[in-house]
């Protein structure tokens, strides 16, 4: 392993050392960050996976690929890149739209798993500034976030590329193109597609991340460029920590830049593997999943409102899914990550914005309960709850007997997951004797309530009017 350098400080890269982690004050009381999951693949307006999938014959994909652009032996994933122009990418008027939303951190993708970087990169001619946009996009986003005060975060789904793009070395097995080579086993642009045609494929007996040392140092040096061009506050990994040492090495990198910078480590580490003896040295990350109940340490739910990259078959989640998903996440001790999908000029689609500008809306009403906030000695009651089975993210049929709860200073901020028609509301666990006497009730962006602390319950009079659409918060003070 060749010998890596990496900032001082007070984290080695040991498991050891990097359990010390303790998670910055910044990222336990922003809650909510929006991510640009964006890249060449959002070109073809067809989903996630595609520089992948584009080579795999009979994929739907592939189908699509081949009918508009050209076989796959002619027209490849490199001459995606080349279309991808990014026109009327506008960072600073998205990023107002974001804060607007209520982020407070911005992840923008560095690379993903098709091997192409968003940023100036020094070590890989295949990035955004020498193809497609001609534009430092990672650059773009950081000036545009920071100027606004947000917390900046990088994605990289690099560890996995090696791997992940071993279907570009196939040929068809059937049809007019059958035995003809892809043009990912052209050697002219092997550095784009990789010298992978011994590798066994991830879904045939591969693994996530390869065992070959060339590919880990292409991926620290990768990745350790961007920690120092960027200084991102957060840094994300698309699996667990990659490749052993260099990814200890990374991660106190990380760290150790951030304190250098701060006089203490203000960044976070994403990954996610579940271990508690991995996801220690950072932050969990579950990708469009959840956790049953309150956990003792800080996590993260990353998802997207649709696909990943911007898929014109897409159903979206409705802004309410979005406002229910963020409540129920936080009230559990955890952040949402929330990918908007762009289409490939960079813009958002009519209904991308709406979910953003309604998010805008309900957030500016209830964004009392969310910011700053702790979990509660309960995450919520009532008999409904989302279902966690790998990347299930179903609407909850919530009942009016659905709260979940958020606690800062000493009060209690206490979300009505559904409105009650009948004029009035009982939250049971803020029942006379289960907490101290209630001095005051108010119903966010609507004022003060009346309210009787009985045995049953914090029986509270609704007003006529809801103050929002969707999940309404009480801010409940006691004596």
């Amino acid at each position: 392993m060749t010998e890596l350098a990496i900032a001082k400080g007070p984290f080695e890269p040991t498991w050891t050392s990097l359990r010390e982690f303790t998670c910055p004050d910044w990222f336990r009381d922003a809650k909510f960050g929006i991510w640009s999951h964006w890249g060449p693949q959002a070109v073809p307006m067809y989903g996630d996976w595609y520089a992948r999938h584009m080579y795999e014959e009979g994929h739907d994909q592939y189908r699509y690929h081949w009918r508009t652009y050209g076989h796959p032996s002619k027209v490849g994933y490199k001459d995606i890149v080349q279309q991808w122009k990014a026109e009327a990418f506008d960072p600073e008027g998205l990023m107002d739209l974001f804060v607007d939303a209520g982020a407070k951190y911005f992840v923008a993708q560095a690379a993903h798993h098709d091997n192409f970087h968003n940023w100036n990169s020094t070590h890989h001619r295949w990035n955004s500034v020498n193809f497609g946009p001609k534009k430092d996009i990672v650059a773009l986003w950081g000036e545009a976030a920071r100027a606004r005060g947000l917390r900046f975060g990088l994605s990289e789904h690099i560890g996995a590329s090696y791997h992940w793009n071993r279907p570009s070395k196939n040929a068809d097995t059937a049809g007019p193109y059958a035995g003809v080579p892809y043009d990912g086993n052209d050697p002219a642009f092997a550095d784009l597609y990789i010298p992978n045609s011994d590798a066994p494929d991830m879904r045939k007996g591969g693994e996530w991340y390869t065992d070959n040392p060339w590919w880990h140092e292409k991926w620290y040096a990768y990745v350790k460029e961007i920690i120092d061009v960027f200084q991102p506050d957060l840094l994300y990994s698309d699996g667990g920590v990659p490749f052993g040492d260099y990814g200890l090495n990374i991660i106190a990198h990380l760290y150790n830049s951030s304190a250098a910078l701060h006089g203490q480590n203000e960044a976070v580490y994403n990954q996610k593997d579940r271990k508690p003896e991995v996801f220690a040295v950072g932050v969990l990350d579950l990708e469009r999943s959840n956790q049953p109940d309150i956990r003792p340490f800080v996590w993260q739910t990353d998802t997207s409102v649709g696909d990943w990259f911007y898929n014109k078959r897409d159903v979206y989640k409705t802004p309410k899914h979005v406002a229910e998903t963020l409540v129920d996440i936080v009230s559990k001790n955890g952040n949402l990550l929330l990918n908007i999908p762009q289409r490939p000029d960079g813009t958002l689609d009519d209904e991308c914005m709406h979910i953003v500008t309604s998010t805008a809306r309900w957030i500016k009403v209830n964004g009392d309960g969310i910011y700053g906030t702790r979990p509660w000695k309960m995450s919520g009651e009532g008999p409904s709850g989302v279902i966690i089975d790998r990347f299930r993210e179903d609407a909850v049929a919530w009942t009016t007997e659905d709260f979940r709860f958020t606690t800062k200073n000493g009060d209690v901020y206490a979300f009505m997951m559904k409105w009650s028609e009948g004029g009035t509301t009982a939250i049971r666990s803020l029942a006379q004797g289960a907490v101290p006497k209630v001095a005051a009730v108010s119903l966010l962006g609507a004022g003060s309530v009346p309210f009787r602390q009985t045995a049953r319950g914090l029986v509270i009079d609704l007003p006529e009017q809801k103050p929002c659409d969707y999940t309404q918060c009480f801010h409940v003070t006691f004596a």
